[in-house]
């Protein structure tokens, strides 16, 4: 008789448990990025009026939905507090904490996979993995403080030095962790410390506020500013951070000796558009000159990824007018790519293959070879951190058999 739990394919329940630990973290991350954008956008479109209470710095009045609302901020607070209070938290937690399961499960549970290119470093995982976590925390402490310091009174000085320290940090990444790895890793980070923001800073002072009025004391003005600080940064950190957690679908703009200056690219491009959108809502003529402005490192990281990818494998001296054949092909396949790309995995942690490509037949790889040839043999992002030692010479026979045509006769 079997056990109720061998008729189970666990593979497919710890899928389940990453689809829904994903699903969760992305919905979280849109309900925060939502509010995000939307406070920062009413905040900027609010307009004084003299016929408001004196405590009231401007208010707002917006249509959707068939209703209109009319919208007051206090500078501080209210006389008095409603017995209802609405607080903007859980979205920023629950983003973080599934996220962070979520690198757990990805790329600290199995860091040869993901995390670690041996090409890059050769670092243990029992080195990488809490080094890697540890800078989450370190990354937190070291910005708190920047922001505390004289720096951080003065808004473009801090902006330039948060930028600054961020495209070194993201340097550091590049040349410790794989390129993937790195991205998330800076992904991390960033969303840390915009979750370390509300935990830490925005909703305490928050509750000061309120346990001041609740004593009959006037709340330090002090506790509002920090906060909204605190917040403007977290919403000018958004698209990048949303850009490195996308950014491992796309290989080539890691796998580039310059990835490090792809993202720094990205960050500000991503600065100019938030930048753009902030100033909108403040009712002023936008400056139109910031897409232009955007577009250019975005080009410039285009530039990058092209021209600093690795050469191409070629195949070994003296055989480049003669394609590998097929058989050689299919053997390389199979000993370098199939542990991964079959309907039946061996590689642990693959209980199918990645984005259902497979090379099970030689009509599969035929079909595949565009995308063996941009994996494998242009931009080397597959085997993932080269974790079946594929050579130079496999990868140059590869690429010789689809410059020939792909052919499998």
């Amino acid at each position: 008789m079997l056990w109720p739990y061998s008729l189970i394919d666990w593979s497919m329940v710890l899928d389940w448990i990453s689809l829904v630990v994903r699903w969760t973290h992305v919905v979280a991350g849109i309900a925060w990025i939502g509010s995000s954008f939307y406070f920062i956008a009413l905040d900027a479109s609010l307009k004084p009026d003299q016929r408001l209470d004196r405590r009231v710095s401007g208010e707002a009045w917006q249509v959707h939905g068939g209703g209109f609302y009319q919208i007051q901020k206090y500078t501080v607070a209210p006389e008095f507090l409603p017995a209802h209070l609405t607080w903007f938290k859980w979205e920023a937690y629950s983003t973080w904490i599934f996220g962070f399961i979520l690198l757990v499960l990805m790329y600290y549970a199995n860091p040869s996979l993901y995390l670690i290119d041996t090409s890059v470093a050769n670092i243990s995982p029992f080195d990488a993995v809490p080094l890697a976590a540890f800078s989450l925390l370190a990354g937190w402490f070291a910005y708190d403080a920047l922001c505390r310091s004289w720096i951080g009174r003065e808004t473009g000085r801090l902006a330039l030095t948060g930028f600054v320290l961020l495209v070194l940090i993201t340097y550091g990444y590049t040349h410790l962790f794989s390129g993937r790895g790195a991205f998330i890793q800076v992904g991390a980070l960033v969303g840390s410390i915009m979750v370390a923001n509300v935990f830490v800073i925005i909703i305490p002072n928050q509750r000061k506020t309120v346990d001041a009025l609740l004593a009959g004391r006037e709340p330090d003005p002090i506790w509002g500013y920090q906060a909204k600080q605190r917040s403007i940064h977290n919403n000018y950190l958004t698209l990048p951070v949303v850009f490195t957690m996308l950014s491992n679908h796309y290989s080539f703009t890691y796998e580039t000796k310059w990835n490090w200056l792809v993202l720094a690219c990205v960050f500000i491009a991503s600065f100019l558009v938030r930048h753009w959108f902030n100033t909108m809502h403040t009712g002023k003529a936008p400056d139109w000159r910031l897409w232009p402005a955007a577009a250019v490192p975005v080009f410039v990281a285009m530039l990058l990824t092209l021209f600093g990818q690795s050469a191409p494998a070629t195949a070994p001296a003296g055989t480049a007018a003669l394609p590998a054949t097929f058989a050689e092909v299919q053997q390389i396949v199979q000993q370098r790519c199939h542990v991964c790309h079959s309907a039946h995995p061996t590689y642990p942690g693959f209980s199918q293959a990645p984005k259902g490509v497979m090379f099970d037949t030689p009509a599969q790889i035929a079909l595949l070879s565009s995308q063996i040839y941009a994996q494998a043999v242009k931009t080397h992002a597959m085997p993932l951190n080269n974790i079946t030692r594929i050579t130079q010479a496999e990868r140059g026979a590869l690429g010789a058999w689809i410059a020939h045509g792909s052919q499998v006769n």
